[in-house]
């Protein structure tokens, strides 16, 4: 099965990147319920592995951590294939990150070693009609600053993904509490 692990969006954001959604156009908007930030993506793991992981971080103590945006951006230059909000990458939200992928290790997924870019993905345009640079540069200048107020995240999800030719499906496999510590 295809999963990740992420944070769910924060409620105060919302409303805002729906707005943010409905300026752009060409591409095809995440849905409300699928907007999230991934802390680490796993691929393809079979039901023990994942099992494995949910018992891992079901016993993981996450510390509370601030989600701040950034700014507006997109991800593959010229050729544009996502819009995303940037999140500031804290020190805070690094080892959050990290702890998930050391729960994903010690239940024997290995994880590739990509570069950690916080973000939320709002938009994907295809592979055949990436987005025309000059126009996508428009709208996101037209967007305005990245307005929004820092939130706590209140919970990691491990999340199942399938795909289909209108996009991603997400369903909710479990959630873990994020607390502060004692």
């Amino acid at each position: 099965m295809r999963a990740f692990v992420g944070l769910p969006l924060p409620e105060p954001w919302i409303a805002p990147l729906v707005r943010a959604q409905g300026v752009l156009s060409g591409g095809r908007a995440v849905p409300v319920d699928d907007l999230h930030l991934t802390l680490a993506f796993l691929d393809d793991q079979s039901e023990p592995q994942l099992e494995a992981l949910h018992d891992a971080l079901d016993l993981a103590i996450f510390r509370p951590v601030t989600l701040h945006p950034v700014a507006w951006s997109s991800f593959g230059g010229k050729r544009a294939r996502r819009v995303a909000l940037d999140v500031r990458p804290t020190s805070e939200l690094a080892d959050l990150r990290d702890r998930v992928r050391r729960a994903a290790r010690a239940a024997g997924i290995d994880l590739s070693r990509d570069r950690f870019r916080p973000h939320v993905t709002l938009l994907r345009y295809p592979a055949s009609a990436p987005a025309d640079p000059a126009r996508l540069t428009r709208a996101l200048s037209g967007l305005g600053r990245a307005d929004l107020p820092g939130v706590a995240a209140t919970q990691v999800t491990l999340w199942a993904s399938q795909l289909t030719p209108e996009g991603p499906i997400y369903d909710v496999l479990s959630s873990y509490p994020i607390r502060a510590m004692a």
